[in-house]
């Protein structure tokens, strides 16, 4: 049963921050922008257009397919990183199932998607914690445990895709990206060592209901790393797929990039999306734009970056809205009895 120190947000707080004006103004507002400068550069849009014509419509199918395909091993990832947080083994609680888990994810990303500060993060764990009667703390930490695991593996496989690219383009083209999934990483390492050693000690010194909320997050997160080889493995089949979305959406419309670079846009995309803006928006179109012209000419890089985004940013929106308010109408049910 949930604690009631547990520092639990309402579902009603999360309503009126994703859809508060202040929210939308400043969404349509990130839009308008990112309009602004795709117009003020001198872009060949017809060839653009050209390009995004000649799409193959079943091998973007395929990068669709598979993206989402990502999601039941993230789901099922997310489920073991909660059973080793204890999360379902006390009384009254329950463990969600895989594809409960996978859902959650959509549904975190849609947030993630049309709010800013990544706000999707705290709503999959505030609705999880709420599917398995469980505590939001706890829950919030098992997902550090996952951004943990996956900013580690993005180093790995961009530092083995560095190698590949620099014998062919120079070590320029890899060495933002690089550098910046090595400062994730050790932020990322620097907190779990300072919660390791020092995390109860510190929270002794907050009021009893935080102390309380952040012992349960701290089991959460640190108790989650059990079982590491299988968790890493649904991880990079997880980053495997995303590098195949890409793959499939460059191949959709006729064209081809070598592998390193391959892997490099695809993992640029996911650090960049980072950035707090509405998915990302205004740092990944750019971003991964200027990756792929790297090898492809620029109206082609930017076909596909659209094509890509409206896999992951558009695709999401209106897929992890419709889970989203179908979850919205099962809270209410659940209310009303």
């Amino acid at each position: 049963m949930r604690a009631s120190n547990d520092l639990q947000p309402s579902a009603d707080s999360f309503r009126r921050r994703l859809f508060s004006p202040s929210a939308l103004i400043a969404l349509a507002i990130t839009i308008a922008l990112v309009g602004l400068i795709a117009t003020r550069f001198n872009q060949d849009w017809s060839g653009t257009w050209e390009t995004v014509r000649s799409t193959n419509p079943w091998l973007y199918a395929a990068g669709l397919f598979v993206y989402y395909l990502s999601f039941a091993f993230r789901g099922l990832r997310w489920r073991m990183l909660a059973r080793n947080a204890g999360i379902g083994a006390e009384p009254g609680t329950r463990l969600p199932s895989t594809s409960e888990c996978a859902r959650l994810i959509v549904v975190g990303w849609f947030v993630n998607a049309v709010a800013w500060l990544r706000l999707g993060d705290a709503y999959r764990a505030y609705r999880f914690s709420q599917d398995s009667h469980g505590r939001f703390s706890k829950s919030l930490g098992t997902i550090l445990a996952e951004r943990a695991l996956d900013t580690a593996t993005i180093l790995v496989i961009l530092a083995a895709a560095a190698v590949g690219l620099a014998a062919t383009y120079g070590i320029t083209a890899s060495a933002y990206v690089l550098a910046a999934a090595v400062a994730l990483t050790a932020a990322l390492a620097a907190l779990l060592v300072t919660m390791k050693f020092h995390g109860i000690r510190l929270a002794r010194l907050l009021p009893e209901r935080l102390e309380q909320s952040y012992r349960r997050f701290h089991e959460g997160t640190l108790g989650s790393f059990k079982n590491l080889p299988s968790l890493v493995l649904l991880g990079l089949v997880g980053w495997a797929l995303e590098i195949m979305r890409l793959y499939f959406v460059i191949e959709a419309v006729g064209l081809s990039v070598g592998l390193p670079l391959l892997v490099l846009a695809a993992l640029g995309h996911a650090i960049l999306s980072i950035v707090p803006t509405p998915g990302g928006v205004g740092a990944v179109e750019p971003g991964l734009t200027g990756l792929l012209a790297i090898s492809l000419a620029r109206p082609d890089a930017v076909a596909v970056t659209l094509l890509d985004r409206s896999i992951t940013y558009v695709s999401v929106i209106g897929i992890g809205g419709a889970a989203f308010a179908w979850g919205q109408v099962r809270l209410a049910k659940s209310r009303a009895r």
